[in-house]
């Protein structure tokens, strides 16, 4: 499938769809205690993967209030062998976040995924299950890739591993770790990476009554813990990665105001967007106590950000960056390239083929928006949500018409964004 995008003003409201980080957390946390209800959770592709794998660990998800509210059975922090393999998709978060619970299984878990998923690295978590914590935890292939064979009932201990990889080993870590009998120290070979996911993670666990906690060298969670929510009960709060596509539209192409709503402050890195579209020049009133904020178009100017604890934000600021005058520098970016695709090849091939001046390097993409003129094309959306939602944002600012190919993807965190976009006003055929 495809959509078609051309020069369009936006404005109104729009709501922000909650966050993909934590409803795979919320859905797992509930899985490990008795269970919960989840409200306001993202229903997609990737959540739904972990749905599946609290399933097959022998707790269950429903359902109801037209997808808004999930009722968890939970495994009680004692996952069953599943009777069958666990298929994660294209959800890397699902994968590494149960690769940990099928460590405390005495049976063994098969995890897999599609092609995508199963060319992303696994090793370094495989490695701390297997070397320290002396579960089994081997890769098919032998490569730290998906398909993977999990097991041998950990009972905790200390990890070494690097942080500059992904954050969400420490992530699963430190979530499977509070059931162990002796809990799991978590010490970091390298700088952590995309720290602002691991505050998430331990801002649930805290949710869900789990005490974890930040180390001089690491993060540790003591064992013999039980997951139990006030109440029973967890709310989602909105997702800022998929907010950035809408505060960007609303810089670009809102001359009288676009609103985004559900914009509560949380844990989430991907608030720094807030800050770099107002660096930029764009107008930016953020309420946060009504959860809203106002965006207002005007000439945006080049700047330099580091994207070392904010991945998801590349795309959008690439976008931004070949619209606006003057260079934009996004640095830091390499661990960007280990995600669904290559996300930093892949704006700069597109925006590119777009009429922008890019150049590439292994940890940098600069983008030269005094050079560009932004010409619409056809793109490849490279089977990336991420990557489709930010070219078609570029799209409104094109000249002609924009083709994005592939936007079934964006069903894995913002399912109606074409639906969304089309309105706020933009000309989309979908």
């Amino acid at each position: 499938m495809n959509a078609e995008i051309s020069p369009s003003t936006v404005g109104g409201t729009a709501r922000a769809p909650p966050s993909k980080s934590y409803t795979h957390r919320a859905i797992l946390a509930a899985g490990y205690a008795d269970g919960a209800v989840v409200h306001d959770p993202l229903v997609s592709a990737d959540t739904r993967a972990t749905m599946r794998a609290v399933t097959a660990f022998g707790g269950g998800v429903a359902l109801r209030d037209e997808e808004t509210v999930l009722d968890v059975t939970g495994f009680d922090g004692r996952p069953e062998t599943p009777d069958d393999v666990i298929d994660c998709a294209n959800s890397g978060t699902t994968t590494r976040l149960v690769t940990a619970t099928a460590a405390l299984g005495d049976g063994l878990t098969v995890l897999t995924g599609d092609e995508s998923l199963r060319s992303r690295p696994q090793g370094p978590l495989l490695d701390a299950i297997t070397t320290d914590l002396d579960g089994r935890a081997e890769s098919t292939r032998g490569n730290g890739q998906a398909p993977l064979v999990v097991g041998g009932a950990v009972d905790g201990g200390e990890v070494s591993i690097p942080g500059d990889v992904s954050s969400q080993y420490i992530t699963a870590l430190l979530m499977a770790g509070a059931v162990t009998d002796g809990g799991i120290d978590v010490h970091l070979e390298t700088e952590l990476k995309s720290a602002p996911y691991v505050d998430i993670t331990l801002e649930v666990l805290a949710d869900f009554g789990i005490e974890a906690e930040a180390t001089p060298d690491g993060f540790a969670v003591p064992g013999g813990q039980s997951y139990a929510p006030t109440d029973g009960e967890y709310h989602v709060p909105g997702d800022f990665s998929s907010i950035s596509y809408l505060l960007a539209a609303g810089a670009l192409a809102s001359e009288d105001g676009l609103t985004i709503t559900s914009a509560y402050p949380s844990a989430q890195g991907d608030t720094a967007i807030v800050d770099i579209v107002r660096e930029m020049g764009a107008g930016v009133d953020w309420d946060r106590e009504a959860g809203e904020i106002e965006v207002t178009s005007a000439p945006l100017s080049g700047v330099e950000v580091s994207v070392a604890d904010t991945p998801d934000l590349l795309p959008t600021i690439a976008t931004l960056g070949a619209a606006a005058d003057g260079t934009t520098r996004i640095v830091d970016c390499e661990h960007v390239r280990y995600k669904e695709t290559d996300r930093v090849s892949a704006m700069a091939e597109a925006l590119t083929k777009m009429g922008a001046s890019v150049e590439e390097r292994q940890e940098t993409l600069t983008i030269h928006g005094g050079e560009s003129d932004l010409q619409g094309a056809t793109v490849d959306g490279r089977a990336d949500h991420r990557i489709i939602m930010a070219l078609s944002i570029a799209g409104l600012v094109a000249d002609g018409t924009t083709t994005v190919d592939g936007i079934e993807h964006v069903d894995v965190s913002f399912p109606d964004f074409f639906d969304v976009l089309g309105d706020i006003g933009a000309a989309v055929q979908h």
